[in-house]
């Protein structure tokens, strides 16, 4: 039975005390990504929705002339079936590391990255990039964009009343029904990622995160189907609205949404508090890569984009609009205080000693997954 591979220690780098990291100038190395193209030229991205900063692509474009047109996903199995079918047309994409990233990996869909075009790589730390090497040896077809947590969205005040007294500590409050019906009437929903949640469960229940038993994944679906009468929505896209506008009460999605829900909500003035938990059991780490389909069309503009989203200065900008953590050292100084504070974004050192990675599964284990995903979703 594969164990998780733990995190201890592998996060402590990436958020330092102001000067610490790195001693470099923050706006070094940056020719490549400021340097006009010569013919300007197109660069087409395929995209995780709310991932980007709203100033990134325009100011990539004045400095380069190269015009991007950007479409969004909102599941890895998306992105995955595109890659892995080529001739998508696209010439940057952000897949999850390690699972997704590996298996499309071992598939051929990306091309190794010319790293000689790729000078901001020096601000990367190194420990991050490690952990990636495990699944992309020398870091040949990926760089980590951004790294995050799954864990609990909330409503304070819904919850509260719902559930008085009663801690978020514990995945408990989701997967137990008892909890789940109390939470049912405010609205909770759960993002639609069979592998990360089945994680989640597994954990839950005190077993092997990476456990693919069919006696394993029996309990999960045992586990899933009596929370299933209390679960509004199973959706990736629409959660980030429904908890900024007080339309849910608890979400289990992914940390950097919960961090832009909680501004629109701050903006919108309507007194809905957001909270964010990560359970005691543990829970999914996940990395976000940069890479470039095996075919992609323009593959210079799409280095050009790469070493561009490395600057310090962007990626900073980046993170503090997303609320992912990123793995620029030289950024850190750049981060606003409130979201290098901010453990919905980088989790305590405690926190990260419960992080796990999702490790691989079989194509008979996937296609387990998939139809107790189905049950689950259908409610039959």
């Amino acid at each position: 039975m594969r164990q998780p591979i733990p995190l201890i220690g592998l996060l402590a780098l990436t958020v330092c005390l102001v000067g610490a990291c790195h001693k470099a100038d923050p706006r070094s190395a940056n020719a490549p990504s400021t340097e006009k193209a010569k013919n300007g030229g197109v660069l087409n991205l395929f995209w995780w929705s709310d991932f980007i900063a709203p100033d990134t692509i325009p100011n990539f474009e004045k400095q380069t002339g190269i015009k991007v047109n950007i479409s969004y996903y909102d599941s890895e199995e998306t992105l995955e079936t595109r890659v892995l079918a080529g001739q998508s047309g696209f010439d940057v994409v952000d897949p999850a590391a390690p699972y997704f990233f590996q298996r499309q990996i071992r598939s051929g869909a990306y091309m190794p990255l010319d790293k000689t075009k790729l000078p901001n790589l020096a601000h990367l730390d190194p420990v991050i990039m490690a952990r990636v090497a495990s699944v992309d040896p020398d870091n040949a077809h990926g760089i980590v964009y951004m790294w995050g947590t799954v864990g609990i969205g909330y409503n304070k005040e819904k919850v509260a009343r719902a559930l008085p007294n009663v801690p978020l500590t514990s995945w408990r409050v989701v997967f137990d029904p008892v909890t789940a019906s109390k939470l049912a009437k405010c609205g909770i929903q759960i993002l639609d990622s069979p592998a990360e949640v089945v994680l989640l469960v597994l954990r839950y229940l005190g077993k092997d995160a990476n456990s693919r038993s069919p006696q394993d994944l029996a309990d999960v679906e045992r586990v899933l189907m009596a929370i299933r009468p209390y679960i509004r929505n199973i959706d990736t896209s629409s959660y980030l609205e429904g908890i900024a506008n007080g339309d849910l009460c608890l979400v289990v999605g992914y940390n950097s949404d919960f961090v832009q829900a909680r501004r629109r909500a701050n903006e919108a003035k309507k007194g809905v508090q957001i909270g964010y938990a990560l359970p005691e059991e543990g829970s999914v780490v996940y990395f976000n890569m940069l890479a470039i389909p095996r075919d992609a069309p323009h593959p210079a503009n799409a280095h050009l984009f790469i070493n561009y989203l490395m600057k310090p200065e962007v990626i900073a900008e980046i993170t503090n609009f997303v609320g992912s953590a990123n793995a620029n050292l030289v950024a850190t100084p750049l981060l606003d205080l409130a979201i290098a504070n901010d453990t919905a974004s980088y989790p305590t050192p405690a926190q990260r000693e419960t992080l796990f990675v999702q490790t691989e599964s079989t194509p008979e284990q996937a296609r387990a997954i998939t139809r107790l995903w189905q049950k689950f979703k259908t409610g039959q």
